[in-house]
């Protein structure tokens, strides 16, 4: 590896702005279409975020640790929630544009990256001024972008992604430091610095030495002046990965695999596992041609890999995977920044394509690993330059037809995410078996709806929610809006509740499944549901197929107690919550104490004896 002058930072600043330029400008029609989904969860019905002024510290703390799914992870994320309410209320489009700003940050200083990156990998001055920037722009306005980007609250994967790249370049120019003898200790603070923060916004940012590891492999070669620090990297990395891999298969393995279906889930480890081959291998196909109509947003209808041959692709995506992951090892030395490209992909990944219980694809997961698919793809292209077997012309006309094209493409894309309803319709065409694409849309036309009865969009709601679950015939979520939506315009029917209610026996317990109880006991509460024998029955069969959480069951015990004519019913969910929690816990206290003012301390005695009686077993 040979170390070269590369051309001037001026030079790299005014391309990384035009970069900037315009991974801001293929973005900017999307800036309608409000918050959606998990946007209403963790922005829109989050007090904690509603910030009207700072009187302490203490409101940007618990701003910044109210991330509830992560347990109070993402605080810089979830602060910067807080600062665009501060300044601009609920307003999504303000959320919109610093999400934008974002990712015209990480293109522009994936400009830097690139450039110091082929540099080091003894790239030809005028094929890096050219590669560089070249790289970036691919990167950002690639159609993918769209969904990651406007999807508000994804910024979490966006803002991850900026601080993994400034890292990581301030990794290149650490070890660039040491292969000229020099020590770079503040580069070396600037690592673990943008690295600390990385993880503040997205755990995936764990992966980071792995990234390192693999530029290690491929393009620095472990090299450095002193044969001393050489001898170090390489011990320091091998004990790395010694260590890596005994914890992922001796501890990261048997606390996440799952012989049955995970929690909430229908499918197993090793189902995960084979289907994540060609999960991967579709991401593939998505980052090398992005059309609009493959990038359908919802994938809850993905086929699940049963055994390696059901579905017939799942073993040659398995075989294929290997392939590449041999060629990429094999070339690591021939074409260094290929392999990089292939691996840092595969890096990205390497999380969400494991044994954790995640969902199975989502299309910002590859928010990250695009860098290396640019990489590998742009490696290609200047290897056949190199070989005279592609004409530089035919190159940039390649080059230039693939940056038209995105460009293209991401600005429809975006446009089509500008309007709530114009998605909700689109990713209806695009997937029509999509459970999630369907609700979408009723949920949309549902949210504007006016006052009244007859109001159409209200109409519509129900229309699209009845045919959407008369196609998906297992859904349990539509059946349950079609009797919201026909209690609000006062057309529920018995056959509509006993529909509902057959179809919640039948169904596996899934997150989605088992958030129809709080959305019931919600509508209890806004007294739209009067019908206490159907919401009883609701209860009963969602809490007998799945368990709940302290407080959970507590709820549930508070509106049977409180609401129903048969109070009785609450005691085992009473007994449930105490079951699984401490006596000293302040909701248990309450809810004994609550117990003792209404006359209840036969419950008391009856909760506390069992108590008892489990903990003397499990001793």
């Amino acid at each position: 590896m040979k170390n070269k002058q590369c051309w001037s930072v001026g030079l790299t600043c005014l391309l990384a702005l035009l970069v900037a330029t315009c991974g801001m400008i293929v973005l900017l029609p999307g800036l309608g279409g409000g918050f959606m989904l998990d946007d209403m969860q963790s922005i829109v019905q989050n007090s904690a975020l509603h910030l009207v002024e700072i009187k302490s510290l203490d409101d940007l703390l618990y701003a910044a640790y109210s991330f509830d799914p992560g347990g109070g992870t993402r605080p810089l994320v979830m602060l910067s929630f807080a600062l665009d309410i501060l300044r601009s209320g609920l307003d999504p489009v303000a959320f919109k544009i610093t999400n934008i700003v974002i990712h015209a940050l990480t293109g522009f200083a994936l400009v830097f990256f690139f450039r110091k990156l082929l540099c080091l990998a003894a790239w030809s001055p005028r094929e890096i001024r050219i590669a560089a920037p070249v790289l970036a722009l691919i990167w950002a306005i690639h159609p993918l972008q769209v969904s990651s980007v406007l999807y508000i609250v994804q910024r979490m994967q966006i803002m991850s992604t900026l601080f993994v790249v400034l890292s990581l370049l301030s990794y290149l120019c650490f070890r660039d430091q040491n292969i000229k003898g020099e020590k770079g200790r503040v580069y070396g603070f600037l690592v673990i610095l943008f690295g600390l923060i990385a993880f503040a916004c997205k755990e995936d940012a764990v992966l980071l030495p792995v990234y390192c590891l693999v530029i290690e492999l491929t393009v620095l070669r472990f090299d450095a002046k002193a044969e001393k620090l050489k001898k170090l990297l390489r011990y320091v990395y091998g004990t790395f990965f010694v260590v890596g891999l005994i914890a992922y298969l001796f501890v990261v393995v048997p606390y996440y695999w799952h012989s049955d279906w995970y929690p909430g889930r229908v499918f197993t480890s090793a189902e995960r596992l084979m289907t994540q081959a060609r999960v991967l291998w579709m991401y593939l196909a998505q980052l090398l041609l992005p059309l609009p109509s493959m990038l359908p947003f919802n994938y809850d209808d993905f086929a699940i890999s049963r055994n390696l041959w059901q579905p017939k692709t799942t073993m040659p995506a398995i075989v294929g995977l290997a392939g590449l992951l041999y060629l990429a090892w094999r070339w690591r030395k021939a074409f260094p920044v290929f392999s990089l490209g292939v691996l840092l992909f595969f890096a990205g990944h390497f999380l969400t394509s494991n044994v954790i219980g995640l969902e199975m694809v989502f299309e910002h997961r590859n928010h990250f690993p695009l860098i290396g698919f640019v990489l590998a793809i742009i490696a290609l292209i200047v290897a056949l330059m190199r070989s005279r077997q592609c004409p530089r012309w035919l190159a940039i006309s390649v080059i230039s037809s693939i940056c038209i094209a995105e460009a293209g493409a991401a600005v429809y894309r975006a446009y089509i995410w500008g309007d709530e309803l114009r998605r909700a319709e689109y990713n209806l065409r695009v997937a029509s078996d999509s459970e999630r694409a369907w609700i979408n849309l009723c949920t949309s036309h549902f949210r504007l709806r006016q006052k009244g009865s007859n109001d159409p969009h209200l109409n519509m709601a129900i229309d699209v929610c009845q045919r959407g679950a008369d196609r998906i015939s297992d859904s349990v979520v539509l059946m349950n809006n079609v009797v919201i939506y026909k209690t609000i315009k006062g057309s529920v029917t018995e056959q509509d509740w006993e529909a509902l209610l057959g179809r919640l026996e039948r169904a596996p317990m899934t997150v989605q499944n088992k958030r129809v109880l709080w959305v019931t006991l919600n509508n209890v509460d806004y007294g739209l549901f009067d019908n206490e024998k159907k919401v009883l029955r609701v209860i009963d069969i969602i809490t007998g197929k799945t368990k709940l959480r302290t407080h959970e069951y507590l709820r549930v015990a508070a509106y049977i107690f409180n609401d129903t004519h048969e109070p009785i019913k609450a005691l085992p969910f009473l007994e449930a919550a105490v079951r699984q929690s401490s006596l000293d816990d302040p909701d248990i206290q309450k809810m004994l104490a609550q117990l003792k003012a209404v006359g209840r301390q036969d419950w008391v005695d009856h909760i506390l004896e069992a108590k008892e009686a489990d903990e003397k077993n499990n001793d």
